[in-house]
C-alpha cells in the first residue's frame, strides 16, 4: 500500500518512535524510507558578525547531520536503507514539499516534538502537516 515513507525527525522521543514505527512498517513490507530534518532558520541578533553566523549555521548543519545519521545507524541495525534529508526553513512546508517531491505516499511523525510548549498539545508542525499534505499523515504518540 505505501511504497515510500518519509519521516521526520527532530531528536525528540517522539520522534525515535515514529522512526522506529516506520522502521517496523519498512521491514514486514520492503517500504521505502526517506528521514527528514528540518532546522528552523536562527533569529540572528542584529549586528551579530559574520564569523559568528557562520559558526552558528555550521554547527545547526552538523547537528542535523548527526540526527539523521544516528537514524541511518537505527536502520542499518535492522538491515533497511534511508535516505536522509537535511533542510532549514519551517519544518511543516519542507516536509511537506520533500513529501510531494520525493513522491512519498506516507508522512509519518511524532505528536509532539521540541518546540516551545511540548507536552500542551498536538504540535503545531505535526497539525500543519496534516493540513498541508496531500498524502496521508501518521501521528505516533
Amino acid at each position: 500500500m505505501f511504497n515510500r515513507i518519509l519521516v521526520a525527525i527532530d531528536g525528540s522521543k517522539m520522534s525515535e518512535k515514529a522512526l522506529k514505527s516506520a522502521l517496523n512498517f519498512a521491514k514486514e513490507r520492503f517500504t521505502k524510507i526517506g528521514v527528514i530534518h528540518v532546522e528552523k532558520n536562527p533569529v540572528i541578533p542584529e549586528g551579530m558578525p559574520n564569523a559568528s553566523i557562520d559558526t552558528l549555521y555550521s554547527e545547526q548543519q552538523r547537528d542535523g547531520d548527526d540526527l539523521l545519521d544516528q537514524a541511518a545507524a537505527l536502520a542499518e541495525e535492522e538491515e533497511i536503507e534511508i535516505e536522509k534529508f537535511y533542510e532549514t526553513g519551517d519544518p511543516a512546508a519542507q516536509i511537506v514539499r520533500k513529501a510531494e517531491e520525493g513522491n512519498y505516499q506516507l508522512i509519518i511523525m511524532g505528536s509532539r516534538g521540541l518546540g516551545n510548549l511540548k507536552g500542551l498539545m498536538l504540535g503545531s508542525v505535526s497539525q500543519k502537516v496534516t493540513q498541508l499534505a496531500k498524502c496521508p499523515v501518521l501521528i505516533i504518540k
